[in-house]
């Protein structure tokens, strides 16, 4: 397939091949039929976090968060809004660090929240603290 980017399903882990044509078309998993392009942030266990961020050809964010975090819980909706105006240009999501630590001891991450944008498996920019939407789309809009 010509011009076709691979996205993994942030449900289920399947790897999709979709045409780039049909990005903007609302593709959905061939396995389990959620959306792979929603403008929404998906909740991820770690190895979906580990096949998304190692094979996505779409640019994916990732907010490490805790439940029993303060600034976390406050950047949640910012998060939101800034995947939903980016739908077409990067993915979202986010882990729970208390139920993956071994997610935050691989990647070294030393504070929560904190953003990590992946771009064709490879770790591109990072973004700590809890930030408003704009910050979020210009951190992407700059490293994308």
């Amino acid at each position: 397939m010509e011009n076709a980017v691979l996205l993994t399903c942030l449900s289920c882990g399947q790897v999709n091949r979709i045409p780039s044509a049909k990005l903007q078309a609302g593709p959905k998993c061939a396995t389990c039929a959620a959306p792979l392009v929603a403008g929404k942030v998906g909740a991820v266990d770690v190895l979906i976090h580990d096949k998304a961020t190692r094979s996505d050809d779409m640019p994916l964010i990732v907010d490490y968060w805790a439940p029993w975090c303060g600034p976390c819980k406050m950047m949640a909706p910012e998060f939101a809004k800034a995947a939903e105006a980016l739908r077409y240009e990067c993915r979202f999501a986010k882990i729970d660090t208390e139920q993956f630590p071994a997610v935050s001891q691989r990647l070294q991450i030393r504070g929560i929240p904190l953003l990590i944008l992946y771009s064709k498996g490879r770790e591109v920019a990072r973004l700590s603290g809890a930030r408003p939407a704009a910050d979020i789309k210009a951190f992407v809009k700059q490293h994308v």
